[in-house]
């Protein structure tokens, strides 16, 4: 199926400033946004807290749970429902022995013995949310450096630099989203930004194995002439990939459940950004290197 008919010329080389100027404020914003907040709202896993599992035995609202909890000084209790009559609160207070003692207390004086059932209670602390913060860093990096290595080796280097930046754009304007609309940033949503790279990458990798073959064809033509057809041949394919992708993002978002509403959430602006780079971005990259290469040996002449 062509979704783009053969013969469509987009000048995407042409409209690269453009590209860039929307890329370089979105990316301002994305980094303004963490700054302004005060860093990203982590989640137990990094900050560390107490995760405590409730099932009850008929709905219980949320106010009267997070009522049951005020008298307790758990601080805020953020609550989350995960199935039919069972939720997640999360606070970011240890759970000690006596603690616990308390939350029974306060769920049996709420709800009544017998109207709930504590399934579990985790605790994360400080140094283990530190830990995991650091190996969610070196995830990311190692992820980026591999793709740079692959790249460079498949392709040439200047390819794999172009890859990387248009990573680095993706992951930061994903990070972006999540810190504007004040998502809790946990080790889901760390494998979702892995996710996106892996997507974005592959979309950027049918684009250059097409410069590749074009550039193999006629060997004349510059870069700059090379990048267009190129990139208008793997449009349709690049189109109609993120769209059936999207399709599924968007069932899991809306009827997924909030467990997995940050995830799908992340990949929707992940997969969206990560096709505009494919397209927009890292290409033009490459070119703008090659571009500095030719003005440097023109310039030892």
């Amino acid at each position: 199926m062509e979704f783009i008919k053969p013969g469509t010329h987009f000048d995407f080389v042409g409209k690269m400033k453009i590209a860039l100027g929307i890329s370089a404020a979105l990316i301002i914003i994305s980094i303004l946004s963490v700054v302004l907040r005060g860093g990203l709202n982590f989640g137990i896993d990094f900050a560390g807290g107490t995760i405590i599992q409730v099932k009850f035995s008929k709905a219980a609202p949320a106010d009267a749970i997070r009522n049951a909890f005020a008298g307790i000084n758990v601080g805020d209790a953020i609550i989350q429902e995960i199935g039919e009559n069972e939720v997640i609160v999360r606070t970011n207070q240890p759970m000690t022995k006596e603690l616990q003692v308390k939350v029974a207390e306060a769920m049996t004086g709420q709800f009544g013995a017998g109207a709930y059932e504590i399934r579990r209670i985790e605790f994360v602390g400080p140094k283990v949310g530190r830990d995991l913060t650091n190996k969610a860093i070196l995830s990311i990096v190692f992820a980026w450096i591999g793709m740079l290595i692959y790249i460079a080796w498949r392709f040439e280097f200047r390819y794999g630099l172009g890859a990387i930046i248009a990573l680095i754009h993706d992951t930061i304007i994903t990070i972006g989203a999540l810190s504007l609309l004040n998502k809790e940033f946990t080790l889901v949503i760390v494998a979702a930004l892995l996710t996106i790279i892996g997507y974005s990458i592959n979309d950027t990798i049918v684009v250059f194995d097409r410069i590749r073959e074009n550039r193999k064809k006629d060997l004349k033509k510059s870069l700059a002439e090379i990048i267009n057809p190129s990139v208008n041949e793997t449009l349709s394919r690049t189109i109609l990939t993120a769209f059936t992708v999207i399709l599924v993002l968007l069932s899991l978002f809306f009827l997924g459940g909030p467990v997995i509403h940050d995830f799908a959430f992340a990949l929707l602006v992940g997969v969206v950004i990560g096709t505009y780079s494919s397209i927009f971005i890292a290409s033009p990259i490459v070119l703008a290197f090659e571009n500095i290469q030719i003005s440097k040996g023109k310039r030892k002449k």
